[in-house]
């Protein structure tokens, strides 16, 4: 089950032809898309799930908030309202590149700090990094409290 909006089924179709048609070759993934929308409530098992609108550039992309989870991990602006469902949440995992120079689609260390600082997030989980942000130990020390560097394997406890 693939749960996607519009723009991403389409480029799914359109990279993946072949997992689509009516008599796929063996071994073809079996691709059942879910059409999803921006605030519609999934439920899976207890966990309530909602879909957020956030922008990469100029191409709107799909966070979710996942009970009091929100991951976030491909964003340069959120449009205006969409902050609001962020109010109630403890966990934040949210990209951030680097720390200089700027992308024109990806949050740096700041952006996603002051990012951070309007959600109620706790604790905040950076990914989506390169190489760019420097050795863990080096960057992870830049971090104001609360805000973390995320790894590889890495498991938090909700």
């Amino acid at each position: 089950n693939v749960y996607s909006d519009s723009i991403s089924e389409k480029s799914l179709r359109s990279m993946m032809p072949y997992c689509f048609v009516e008599h796929p070759y063996p071994g073809v993934p079996k691709i059942s898309l879910h059409d999803i929308h921006p605030h519609q409530e999934l439920k899976i098992n207890e966990l309530t799930v909602i879909p957020l609108q956030v922008m990469h550039d100029k191409l709107p992309i799909l966070g979710y908030k996942i009970g009091r989870l929100a991951y976030i991990t491909d964003m340069k602006t959120i449009p205006e309202g969409e902050i609001d469902y962020l109010q109630d949440i403890d966990y934040l995992v949210v990209n951030a590149l680097r720390f200089t120079k700027p992308h024109h689609s990806h949050m740096l260390v700041d952006e996603a700090l002051e990012f951070a600082r309007k959600t109620s997030a706790k604790q905040v989980f950076l990914t989506h990094m390169c190489h760019d942000i420097g050795l863990f130990d080096e960057a992870e020390q830049k971090l104001p409290e609360g805000m973390h560097l995320s790894y590889d394997g890495e498991v938090v406890e909700i």
